[in-house]
Formats: C-alpha cells, structure tokens, sequence
C-alpha cells in the first residue's frame, strides 16, 4: 500500500472514529445508556491518538482526543459574559418558599404560570460558548459579568460536546461542573497517600480542578457536568425553560432526568420531599432544588433585582440528620494547650458521607445538652459540612450512660489542666513541652495563613518532632536537606523542594509571621492591624498594655495575652532563634498620607471569586484599611461575594455600603 492511499485510509478511519467517539459520548453521558465497555471505549480512543500521531496536520479542534489537558497556561484571562450570569435567591423554609410562589403570582395570574423544578448540583457554575456550532471557549461564573478563561480545562470533561450536531450561529449554555461521589472518593484516597491536603468536600475539589493553571491535572480528576440554561444566543430563540431543556439534550449536552413541570404549589413541595429523602441515592452531591417560572415571557416580566432574577429560587434542604450511638467522649489537645472534648461514635452516613467523629465543644455545652458516653444521638452537618451532635435520645437510655467530667491532668502529656477565669476552655499549662502543643503551633506555623511551607504539613511535622530534628517552630530553619532525606519516603527532589519552602518563608511579610507564632487572640486580621501600627516585631515587644488597648479595634484580653507572650522567657528564646535564622521581622509600610484606603473599614462576606478571603484582607491592609471580621456602623464597605450571609443582612440593617467583587477591584484598582 502507497503512503498516499495508506494516509487517505486513516484520514477516512479517523473521521469515523471520531464520529464513533462523539456517539458514545453521547449514549453514556446525555442518555446514560452506554452500549459498550469501558475497555472498547479506550480501545477506540487510542486507535484514534495513534492515527492523530503519525498525521498531525489532521487533527481537529473538536476531536476528541483533545480533551486529554495541555501543559501549563498562563494565568486565566477575564472573559465577559454577552449575558449576565445571576445567582440565585434562598429558599430554606416551606414558608419561604410559598412567600416566593404568591410574589410571583401577583404578578402572573396563578392559572397562567407553570414551574420547572430541577436539582440543585452541588458545583461551581460555569459558561461554554459556541460559535457556528464551535465550542471556543468557556469560562467561570466569576461577578456573573466577567468570568475567567478556563477553556482548556473545559475541554477535559467528556460531557461538554466539542460540536454540536446542527450549527447556531452564536450561544453561550450554563451548567455546573461536579465531581461525583465515588470520583471524590477516589481523588482523596490518592491524595492521602501522596501526604497531600484532603479536599473537604466535592464542591470544592471541582472548583478546584477546574481552576488549574495544568489542564493535564484537570484532566486526571474525572469532572463531570450538567447543563440547564443558555445565555446570549443568535441564529435560535426560545420560548420557555423546558424548550431549553430540551433543546440542550438533543444538541448532546448532558441535562439533569430528574428535571420535571410542575404547575401548582404542592406540585414544587412534592418534589422537593421526594428528592430531600433520596439525595443518597444520586452519583452526585445536591443541597436543594431550583424552581424557575417556565415562561421566558413570564420571566422577562418579573425581572431581575441587583443580585439575582425574580422569576427563580433556590429551595434548600436542611442540615441532613442522622441517629447513632455515642460510644465514648474523647479529648483532643489544640496548638494553645485547649482541651476540647469530642464524640467518637458508631459511624453513620450524614449528608453523604460516612461520620465517625464530632465536635463537643466544651464541658458546658456537654452538660447543657445532657449527652453522655453511651447515648444514642442525633447527629447533622451544620451548613451541610461540620459535623455536630444535636441531642441525646434520652428515652433510649438504659442507665448506664456516663456523665462526663473534665480530667485534672492533660491527655497527651500529664500537666495539670486549668480553666482561666470568663473562660469556657480548659488549658494544658505545659506550653512547653506538651507534644501535642508542639505539634499544633509547628502545622499552624507552616500553614498557608502563615509562613505557607509547602510540603510542611501534618505527617511531616509530627515525624520531623517524632525524630528529633525539631524542638519547636524556629528549629524548621537550620534544617540541612540532609535531615529532610530522613523523612520517610522523601528523596532528593521531595527533600529539595521543602528546604526551599523553608528558606523562601523566610521572606514572608511580618504579618504573617506574627500571625505564625500564635499568640492567643492574635488572628490574621489582628496580625495585619499589629504590623502595621507597629511596623517590626521589636517595636510590638516593647508595646506596654496601654499602648496596646490605645488602638482602635484592640481589646483589653488582645493586649494583655500580646503583653504576656513577650513577657515569657520561652518565648523570648523563640524570637531570638528566629531572628538568627534570618526571618523578616519588619512590615513594610505606606505613609498614611499615602495609601489609598487609609482610614477605611472592611468586612468580605461570601465567597469571592479571584481572592481568597486571607489575600483581599491583606490587599486592604497594605493599602492602608482595616480589614475586619464583624459589621458594625463604622464600617466603611461590605464586600459580598457568592453566598453572603449574616454580614450581609447586618450591613443592610445598619445601612453600611454593600459593593459587589467586581466593584470592590474598581475601587483598589
């Protein structure tokens, strides 16, 4: 066979192929009814790879072997929507709810609006755009105005079409990005045994994943997604939700089965029963539902508020609860020497996943709620993600139940425990020794909050303490890499890598140092407020109490603790430790006069699109504001991110200026 017959052959074949691909895509994850295996599938696509190899020059922007990830981009670039992306209002009581319904039918005439209710995926949302049939580019939810250019990473998720079967001319399609159970499962098991930091929740990995600089990563995790709207569109128009619904299905995006009409009151409350009680059962996490107005004429005459559209709700579950046995009521020793109890208990599935241990808080709340070792309790994740024990079923009781009683001697080390005086929290008093102390300020110091080592984490730290190379914090910085090849499973590059973290701390602003020693009721934001009014750690040793509670924001217990670390000896054999290490000790500093928050009061609310709440802080902070973490009437701006909360409603009641991210980057800018 000549080459040109053998190259028009394959050319032929991988047409075919990727015709072949795109239908299964479709079968599997638009109609959920595959009608090959797994091991046929990858059999298809590295035929493909293989002929895509040998003749580059016919490799297509929508084949798909292009989903596999490319290397590293630079940083995402802003993308502005053609139409807003809205959030959505809360539902979380039936009352609210129907509050929501008769709002809607003032305005429509109750026989004349109908409803389609669908779950609520528990992701991160996100636009594609098609042009003449073409996935070019998808991008972030971001302020619902601008998002960020995360295509690359979008191409990775087999469930995004790369082409669509009839070509329109212009049309932006919504959806949420999700990572399934068994996937989240997977993804947290390889990260344990790399000694890698757990994603919390699936939510946040596939924010995560998508948000990676290596599509080839994003790649790696398996994402998933569903569709359930369009925005701007040209060359197709449509009439109502469902129509959309429909639409997206046949065009090959993967839509929620369970979507479903609803046309009166108790229609919207039946299905949301039916889903609270069988979350459980879906591959995917939820945490409620979503009711829209099914007209698109309707909608367009309900509008829209600043934040979110009139003619949508979200309806929220509540805390899923759960039934189980406590067994025996633990102790736990924290980084300050608080003694906190906990609940080690049959293990139950909460809310999706698998619940063993909860939080007690302290021997008060134990004897306000009455729970015993021995109990059966009810049991719930507080806004669906900290575990906590509601109350004990004390009709259940048998007699031999166990009241529980603060020990007189620390858990870990044996030292005597004292409860300071206004204090509900018991204390370890060797805050020198105690290993578990020890252990706790060495994680808090190495943290991201702090002196952010990167690969200093909580399996680390306790071997580096296990072995000896450490006594406390400071110690970290007269490591040789020889030390850290000790560590178990660490090689060169491993070893490398986290002498540099190290030596590269050493360069953190002072701020965050101060935050890394761990004074008592010195938290990021009085850190921040700390080096900046003071400039070096040195000149914060000298500061007496009456210099300290002179500072607007400054408390008397702050300033007595401060006052009290720099007294210790201890301490002061820390400082000096790192002082010779070489640590940055000052803060740099703008003139008032000239940085341009001077005076200024913030609080963030919500989640932020492009800042993590620690990075907005700091960017106020360096240019002269004072970030805080209460609304008040002296402060100047709330910025309300994704799911604002009870900031946000305070800032409304005292009338303080709410301002959007997007404003907020207006306003630094």
């Amino acid at each position: 066979m000549d080459t040109e017959k053998e190259k028009e052959q394959l050319i032929k074949r991988a047409v075919e192929l990727r015709k072949e691909i795109k239908q299964h895509n479709y079968q599997y994850y638009v109609l959920d009814k595959p009608v090959i295996s797994d091991v046929e599938y990858d059999a298809l696509i590295r035929e493909l790879e293989t002929i895509e190899e040998r003749f580059p020059d016919i490799i297509t922007a929508d084949s798909p072997t292009q989903r596999v990830g490319a290397g590293v981009a630079a940083a995402f670039t802003p993308i502005q929507h053609r139409e807003r992306m809205y959030s959505l209002a809360d539902a979380f009581s039936t009352e609210e709810l129907l509050a929501w319904l008769e709002r809607v039918e003032k305005v429509i005439p109750k026989g004349e609006v109908d409803y389609v209710a669908e779950l609520k995926v528990d992701g991160t949302a996100l636009s594609l755009t098609y042009e003449n049939g073409l996935f070019v580019r998808g991008a972030t939810r971001g302020d619902g105005i601008v998002g960020e250019d995360i295509t690359a990473n979008l191409k990775t998720i087999k469930s995004i079409p790369l082409q669509l079967p009839e070509p329109v001319k212009y049309l932006e399609v919504r959806g949420e990005a999700f990572l399934t159970k068994e996937k989240f499962k997977h993804i947290n098991k390889e990260r344990a045994a790399t000694q890698q930091e757990l994603f919390a929740n699936p939510r946040n990995a596939a924010a995560g994943s998508l948000r990676q600089l290596n599509s080839k990563i994003t790649a790696s995790r398996g994402l998933d997604a569903l569709f359930y709207a369009v925005g701007f569109t040209e060359g197709i128009s449509f009439e109502s939700q469902w129509a959309v619904l429909s639409f997206l299905k046949e065009a090959g995006f993967q839509t929620s089965a369970h979507a479903q009409m609803a046309d009166t009151e108790q229609g919207v409350i039946d299905y949301y029963s039916y889903w609270q009680q069988r979350r459980a059962e879906l591959p995917y996490e939820i945490d409620g539902i979503v009711i829209k107005v099914n007209s698109f004429e309707h909608q367009k005459t309900l509008g829209a508020t600043a934040k979110s559209p009139r003619w949508a709700i979200a309806y929220k579950f509540p805390a899923e609860q759960q039934t189980t046995k406590l067994k025996e009521i633990g102790l736990s020793v924290g980084r300050t020497g608080a003694v906190t109890p906990f609940a080690i208990m049959e293990p139950v599935v909460v809310a999706g996943s698998t619940i063993s241990r909860a939080t007690l808080h302290n021997e008060d709340e134990i004897h306000r709620k009455d729970v015993r070792a021995g109990d059966y309790v009810v049991i719930q994740k507080a806004g669906d993600v900290i575990p906590e024990v509601v109350a004990p079923i004390k009709e259940r009781r048998s007699g031999k139940e166990k009241i529980f009683r603060m020990p007189k001697k620390c858990p870990v080390c044996g030292a005597a425990l004292e409860r300071p005086a206004g204090e509900a929290i018991f204390r370890c008093v060797n805050f020198a020794s105690c290993p578990a102390q020890r252990f706790g300020a060495l994680v808090h110091f190495a943290s991201r909050g702090a002196m952010d080592i990167e690969g200093l984490g909580e399996v680390v730290a306790a071997e580096l303490l296990d072995k000896g190379f450490v006594q406390d914090f400071a110690d970290i910085y007269f490591l040789k890499k020889e030390d850290l090849l000790e560590i178990t499973h660490f090689a060169d590059k491993a070893a490398q890598n986290l002498f540099d973290a190290v030596q590269k701390s050493k360069q953190r602003p002072f701020s965050k140092l101060l935050f890394g020693l761990g004074i008592r009721l010195v938290g990021s934001t009085m850190a921040n407020m700390l080096a900046q009014k003071f400039g070096s750690l040195d000149n914060l040793m000298k500061a007496s109490y009456e210099d300290l509670v002179a500072i607007e924001g400054v408390g008397g217990k702050v300033a007595e603790s401060v006052v009290n670390y720099f007294k210790e000896e201890r301490n002061k054999k820390l400082i000096e430790k790192l002082k010779r290490s070489g640590v940055n000790m000052k803060e740099e500093r703008k003139p008032a006069a000239e940085a341009k928050l001077a005076g200024l009061t913030f609080v963030f609310t919500g989640s932020l699109e492009k800042y993590k709440r620690e990075e907005a802080e700091d960017l106020v902070e360096k240019l002269g504001a004072h970030a805080s973490s209460s609304v008040s009437k002296s402060t100047d701006y709330v910025v309300a991110g994704e799911k604002s909360g009870s900031k946000y409603n305070k800032a409304k009641q005292l009338g303080v200026k709410i301002i959007s991210e997007k404003e907020f980057e207006r306003l630094i800018s």
